[in-house]
């Protein structure tokens, strides 16, 4: 059973969460005589888009090592996956992996049928990077960071909002970072189990040879990501919604700047890029990232925090 269960990365889901950033969003925007019903509503139908994700999701991780076992059994750490080291049989994956991704459809399209064909582009989006385009530098992690501005787009049709082109941009550049740091933690954890006897070869399918063009990857995804929010958090649009609030934003950046060089140092030694491991491993980057939430709740949602904020700063 834990075998199982591992394949379909149950730390992984916790990458979903971006289905939900819509809402929040929403609700920052809304004032206080927002019908209660109103909000319950639109409340259900995303928790269903994010089970939605969260099965679909599954299935294309089982599928994705089930396609990919010959090659992770190279890997010092990929080859203890469920497909790779015999537990479960490729065929089994596949066929569980396609079965979780058709109740993850039918899950979507129970929400609407916006949301389903969200869900299904997601799917084509996966199949193509499983069976083309992971072999294609900085194409490969391109798909991969679209797969999450589809998880956000998800968000905003299940309670039918517009979603923001800030929003997207954000999500896509910090999904680009991420990807591209779990290619150096790939190389790094390989440099070390080879240095140390565990495995003779290991070579990136994509053809990240060297750390120095990972390393300007990473250095342009992550500019990106401080640039783009930045003019988010200051931007007419951000201002129009939240008022001075949006300011409170813009001061959190700090805490972006920390998180992304948390990542990029564990990635840099070869550490688990797992989120849920990262962050129970990282007590740094555990703190940085509760001080963000805290901060932008009080930005976002505490009244006082927007009179103070108008009261000391200017745009």
């Amino acid at each position: 059973m834990k075998h199982w269960v591992s394949l379909f990365r149950p730390g992984d889901l916790v990458k979903n969460i971006f289905v939900l950033l819509p809402m929040i969003f929403w609700l920052s925007s809304q004032g206080r005589d927002t019908p209660v019903d109103v909000v319950g509503q639109k409340w259900s139908a995303l928790v269903w888009a994010f089970m939605a994700f969260c099965v679909t999701a599954s299935g294309i991780y089982a599928i994705n090592d089930a396609l990919d076992a010959q090659e992770d059994r190279k890997h010092p750490v990929k080859r203890m996956r469920a497909v790779a080291s015999g537990a479960i049989s490729v065929g089994g994956a596949l066929g569980v992996g396609a079965l979780f991704v058709i109740v993850g459809a039918l899950l979507a399209w129970r929400v609407n049928a916006n949301t389903g064909i969200i869900v299904l582009s997601y799917v084509g989006l996966q199949l193509l990077y499983n069976l083309y385009f992971k072999v294609t530098p900085f194409v490969d992690v391109a798909i991969v960071a679209a797969g999450f501005c589809l998880r956000a787009a998800a968000g905003a049709t299940s309670i039918q909002v517009q979603i923001s082109i800030w929003l997207l941009l954000c999500v896509f550049f910090l999904t680009l970072f991420l990807g591209f740091t779990k290619r150096l933690c790939d190389k790094a954890s390989a440099e070390n189990a080879m240095k140390q006897g565990e495995i003779m070869h290991w070579k990136s399918r994509a053809g990240y040879d060297t750390r120095d063009e990972l390393n300007w990857l990473l250095a342009l995804s992550a500019g990106l990501v401080l640039v783009t929010y930045l003019m988010y958090t200051l931007s007419e649009h951000a201002h129009g919604l939240y008022g001075s609030r949006a300011l409170g934003l813009a001061l959190l950046t700090p805490f972006v700047a920390i998180s992304i060089h948390r990542f990029y140092r564990r990635a840099n030694l070869g550490l688990s890029d797992k989120p849920l491991q990262t962050l129970t491993e990282d007590r740094v980057l555990l703190g940085v990232i509760v001080l963000y939430f805290v901060g932008a709740y009080l930005s976002l949602y505490y009244a006082p925090m927007e009179r103070l904020l108008a009261a000391m700063l200017f745009r």
